[in-house]
Formats: C-alpha cells, structure tokens, sequence
C-alpha cells in the first residue's frame, strides 16, 4: 500500500504518453480523422454508403451506362 501513489502515478502517465503518440503519429490516422470533422454538418444521405450506391446506380441507369 505504500507504493500505490507513485505505482499510479507510473501508470496514469505512461497511458498518457501512450495516447499522444497515438494521436499525434501517423499520417493515414491523420487524413482519416480529417475526414471525420464534417459528419455532423452532412446529411444522413451522405453518410449512408448504401444510398450512395442506389444513386450511382440510378445515374448510370439514366445516362445509359
């Protein structure tokens, strides 16, 4: 019991360091998290990849692909 507070201590900043490198390394991390940052402004259609798929799909079919 008496080497609980710096054991936690220990603990805590090493999960700490551990989740800035996470954020902070990795370029496809970064690009993938960038494209995030506008989902709340879109519409639920443009989040559906299925109805993207149905309008691609009613596109061609209309312009004769």
């Amino acid at each position: 019991m008496e080497n609980s507070k710096p054991l936690a201590l220990i603990l805590f900043f090493g999960t700490f360091v551990g989740i800035i490198l996470y954020v902070y390394t990795g370029k496809r991390r970064k690009q993938r998290l960038e494209s995030y940052k506008d989902i709340p402004f879109m519409d639920d259609d443009e989040l559906d990849p299925t109805q993207q798929k149905k309008q691609q799909v009613k596109k061609d079919e209309s312009t004769g692909k």
